[in-house]
């Protein structure tokens, strides 16, 4: 049983952008609040984005102050995928992400993003 598939990432210069994808199965998508999360080589799991279960508003979208303005958080329940359309991209964002669904506790198995010159 397949739950969070990750695609996308790779190699960008500073300044570049990246987009990664999260696709869902097994589970109701659409219930749940997701999230991405990066871990950089010795550094603990950080929250990076999230975004809430569609309601009478929409969608509520948090980022990380490290992260704002700068990476966009969607959600597309009809495909049962989530993307991180990330932009100016810094060497400090350089990590290995993962997308995550809160109430089931499944993780994507991440996905490699390099920012160097």
């Amino acid at each position: 049983q397949t739950h969070l598939v990750q695609s996308g990432g790779g190699r960008v210069q500073p300044g570049g952008s990246l987009r990664l994808v999260c696709t869902a199965s097994g589970f109701t998508f659409s219930n749940y609040a997701m999230s991405w999360y990066r871990q950089a080589p010795g550094k603990e799991r950080e929250l990076v984005a999230s975004i809430s279960r569609f309601g009478p508003s929409g969608t509520i979208k948090q980022y990380s102050d490290s992260v704002k303005g700068r990476f966009t958080v969607s959600r597309d329940d009809a495909r049962k995928t989530m993307s991180l359309q990330m932009n100016s991209l810094k060497p400090e964002d350089t990590a290995m992400y993962y997308c995550h669904a809160a109430s089931p506790n499944y993780w994507g198995q991440g996905t490699p993003v390099t920012v160097s010159s």
